[in-house]
Formats: structure tokens, sequence, C-alpha cells
């Protein structure tokens, strides 16, 4: 069922919802007109409650309490949105989405939302709105079946809605939309998401956008000479598949291109894992799930960048005919690889895309895989790593992160690991050192987008949180889509790339000294590591 969004002035204390959840700036609650109409409802007692809760509106602050009778709405949600200033926006959607979400325990059918009435960005309170009434419950029954779907969520407001802002209000639940395309296919089980399905998910949204799209199946891939990515797939009945998603406007600027690893299901191969965390496993399509989501998003959007999505699929399973450590295989690229660890198979699945999407001769690529273990290790569960060849590019990306209030953290390429990566038999082995494990990834996937501007994200932890925070909710998250969205943007806006690659710094690895992609995070969920089987080496 599709979510019903609206802009409406009607008076809080008299909306007719099943649950209110309101909205607030630090230190504004004295200067919030919603709230104080509501506080008269309640005789003074709610911001008496406030205070004795000790609420200011600081970013994650939340109080619940019933209205007993005082207004038609059976419950009062009250959500801080931090400062106002920098990271604003993800802060507001964060807190709308949590305002939604604190209201299920009262089975609302309607949810009205009290925003403060100096907010003026509704796309960004509609993407809290739409991400956080998500929930994933096409499998649950009986008891487990929610008792009332959310139908609608009413944005009040004390002024009418300009043009402007509806159509604002309409692109943001449209782009959170496509986000929950993304945590659709990332929550759905392996039986149900496989390398076929996958791609013709990727019809579905090429079709709705009016996006072209060209796939690839597994004769069409060994045909094309995409080795690597037929061998990691050759040990299951489902075979591999590529789908490559376009939207070309009538006056593109710049060409960028997105590739997402998706492995449906990663048994480790013949380097089987452990049980224990194997079902994590299902997640490891989330780079690809991050690049369908984008290009749903794109199709909304219609910036005036040419944007490619290629999405690499496969399933890696032990069988007869699976490939095999020692094996010796021909890339796209015409370099041969020693294989190494066939746990590690999505740089493999990306090495043969990556050449693909440089035969676009694009302005930059960037992908996405939740590839290393290693990532994890470094950085947490919350955080996403990224690597980049070129400054500029790099400055854009974080730039897009803190935009969309994503967690991202620009780590170095150390040439020195590079070496890890020389085979006696073939041009590359695929796996380097257990430490540094993640730039070594990165090394070896370098090897593979020629000249052109890249950036590698490695996405592990934050695609999948085992509790709800901000717009993310239990499960699937949807992270990376909405930092590549604003990525795009930026695209669109002017020049994100220096069209060449800065001589690394001695002993400190390529490009600039790596930071944070924004300072205080919003979104902070992830699944946790169950060591050795949650992710690769």
């Amino acid at each position: 069922m599709t979510l019903k969004l609206k802009i409406t002035t009607s008076d809080p204390a008299a909306s007719r919802v099943d649950a209110l959840g309101v909205v607030c700036f630090q230190d504004e609650l004295e200067q919030h007109s919603g709230l104080q109409t509501l506080d008269a409802a309640f005789e003074g007692a709610l911001l008496s409650h406030l205070k004795a809760m000790e609420f200011t509106g600081k970013a994650g602050q939340l109080v619940e309490l019933p209205s007993l009778g005082r207004l038609p709405a059976s419950k009062v949600v009250v959500c801080g949105a931090g400062e106002r200033g920098e990271g604003e926006k993800p802060r507001l959607a964060a807190a709308v989405a949590s305002a939604v979400r604190g209201s299920f325990s009262a089975h609302p059918a309607s949810v009205g939302v009290v925003v403060p009435e100096s907010v003026s960005d509704f796309r960004a309170v509609a993407e809290g709105a739409v991400l956080g009434a998500y929930r994933f419950t096409k499998y649950l029954t009986g008891d487990r079946k929610p008792k009332r779907a959310l139908e609608r969520v009413d944005v009040l407001t004390t002024t009418k809605p300009t043009a402007a802002q509806n159509r604002e209000l309409e692109l943001g639940k449209a782009i959170a939309e496509a986000v929950c395309v993304t945590r659709d296919v990332v929550n759905e089980p392996p039986n149900v998401i496989y390398p076929e399905s996958l791609a013709q998910r990727a019809r579905e949204v090429a079709k709705k956008g009016n996006l072209k799209l060209k796939i690839l199946d597994p004769k069409g891939l060994a045909a094309a000479g995409h080795n690597l990515h037929v061998a990691v797939g050759q040990g299951s009945v489902r075979g591999p598949y590529l789908a490559h998603l376009s939207y070309v406007p009538k006056k593109p600027g710049k060409r960028v291109v997105f590739v997402g690893k998706g492995v449906t299901f990663d048994t480790g191969g013949i380097c089987i894992k452990p049980m224990q965390g194997m079902a994590d496993m299902k997640t490891d399509m989330a780079g690809a799930g991050a690049v369908l989501g984008l290009m749903a998003a794109v199709a909304v959007l219609q910036p005036d960048v040419e944007v490619h999505g290629i999405i690499g699929a496969a399933e890696n399973m032990p069988d007869g005919n699976a490939y095999r450590p020692a094996d010796v295989l021909t890339s796209l690229s015409g370099k041969t690889v020693e294989i190494i660890n066939t746990d590690a198979e999505g740089r493999l699945i990306l090495a043969d895309a990556l050449t693909y999407a440089t035969r676009l001769k694009p302005d930059a690529i960037v992908d996405a895989a939740t590839l290393t273990g290693a990532t994890l290790v470094s950085l947490g569960q919350p955080y996403s790593a990224f690597f980049s060849t070129d400054d500029v590019l790099a400055q854009a990306m974080e730039r897009a992160a803190r935009r969309a209030g994503e967690s991202f953290w620009r780590m170095p390429l150390i040439e020195e690991l590079a070496s890890q990566l020389k085979s006696d038999v073939a041009d590359l082995k695929h796996v380097g050192d257990r430490y540094g494990g993640a730039i070594s990834a990165a090394l070896f996937l370098r090897e593979f987008v020629d000249q052109v501007p890249w950036i590698h994200c490695d996405i592990p932890g934050a695609v999948y949180g085992d509790r709800p925070a901000g717009v993310y909710p239990k499960g699937a998250t949807g992270h990376a889509v909405l930092t590549f969205l604003e990525l795009v943007e930026i695209f669109a806006e002017g020049a994100a790339v220096s069209g060449k690659t800065p001589p690394a710094p001695s002993g400190t690895g390529e490009g600039t000294t790596p930071r944070p992609a924004r300072r205080v995070p919003r979104r902070t969920t992830g699944k946790a590591a169950k060591a050795p089987a949650r992710r690769k080496r």
C-alpha cells in the first residue's frame, strides 16, 4: 500500500489522526507554536513533562506519552532535531522518521507530524516520513502481522503550503520510496532474491522510471568475456547476471557510472564459511541494492547528468563445478588473476563490471560493495569506508555524505600494500595479506578502472541494522542511496572531478589525509559482525 502524504493547516490539538508526532529543534520548545497548542490542551502538563524528562530537542531525544482523551490522537511522540545550521536537513528527516516510527505502538492508520513554523525543507520532511513509516512485514502472519497498516501521514503547519512546497513534498516522497526499493531487495530471503530475480527487479525499476536496460544472462556474460563474474556463479544452479540501467537526459552534462556488487547469497564457495553468521549473507548484495535504489531515485529527480547503474549478480555456492583456489582466470580487461580464496568473490565480480564501466567512457565511476570485514574492524558498524583516486571527487563524496547524513570515512590507498597482490603464475592475486585487507581489496579493484576517476565504497556494516535509529529501520537500511543521489546532484551543479589523479604523498598512500565525511553521525545502525563469517577477509 502506498503511503498518502500531504501538508495541511489543521490544528494539531483537533487533528483527526490516530497519533501525533512533534518535531522540535534544540532549545526552541517555547517558540514552537504547535507544541504550545498541544500544551494548552494538556493544561500545561505536556511542557512540564518534557522538562521533567530533560527534553531540550537534542538530536535523537524522544519522549512518548498517551493523550488520555485530551486529543483525538491517542498518542503523542515528541522528537528532537538538534541544533539548526549545518546538517539540519538530515537531522530534520531523522526526527520526522523517529516520530512516525514512535507511533507504531498505537497501531495507527494515520499520523500527524507537527513541524516548526520555520521549516521550509519539505523534501526532507517527506523523506523522513516515508522512511520512518517503512516496515518489512511481507512474510508475517497471524499475531505477528501488524494489526493495521499506516495509510496516511499529515504534515501539520500553520500556513497554507505553496505549490513549490507541495512539489518538494512529492519529490521527497518519491526519493524515499526509491530507498525503500533497496530496503526491500536486501530484506528479501535468498530463495526469493537470486541473480535472475534481481535482474527482474532491475527490469521493474527500468520500466517504471523509463530507463534504458541491458541484461546479460549466463551465456551472454560468458560470450562477452566476463570470466571472473562467471566463475563466481558457476557453482550455483542459479547462474550469474549483469543488469545495466541507463538514464540519459536530453542535455547531459557529466557521465557517471555506479557499480554494485550483487552476491545474492554467499556461502564462501569451496572456502566455505562457518555456520555462525551465514544467514547474514543474504545481505551481500546490498551494494547492488543501493545502485538499484539510486537509479529509481534518478528517474524521479531527472538531473542533467547521464547516470548508469551496473549490477553484477551471482550466487557463490560450493559445487563440483565451483571455482577453486589456485585457478587462474582471464578477466574482461585481459589481465589474468590467480584465485586465492573463493570467499573473496565480490572483488572478482566488480573487476569485470568495472572494466565494463570504463568502456562507457565516464567522467567518474563509483562502486559499492559489502566487501571486507576489515572495514568493520577499522571503522565499526555505523561507518562505511571509501577510497578514491581523485581528491576533488573524494571531496564531492564527503560533501554528498554530509548532505545526506550518512556515515562515510575516506581511507588511503597505500601503495606499499600493492606488492601483496603479486602472483608467481598470473598478473595478479586477488587477495592480499590479512592486515590492511580493505586497502588491498581496493588496490586490486583499482587495477580495473584504467585512468577514470574512481571511488570504491566498502559498506559492510551500515546496510543492515539490528535496531532502528533515525531514518534507518531495523533490518535493511538503504544505506548509500541518499549519498549517491546527493553526489549525482553535485555533478549536476558543476564539476566534481579534477580529471587527473594526484601523486601519492610519501608514506601516506594516495591523495590527501583521510578525513570524516561528516562530524556528527545521525544514522548509527549496523549489523554486528559475527566473526569470522560476517564478511570477507
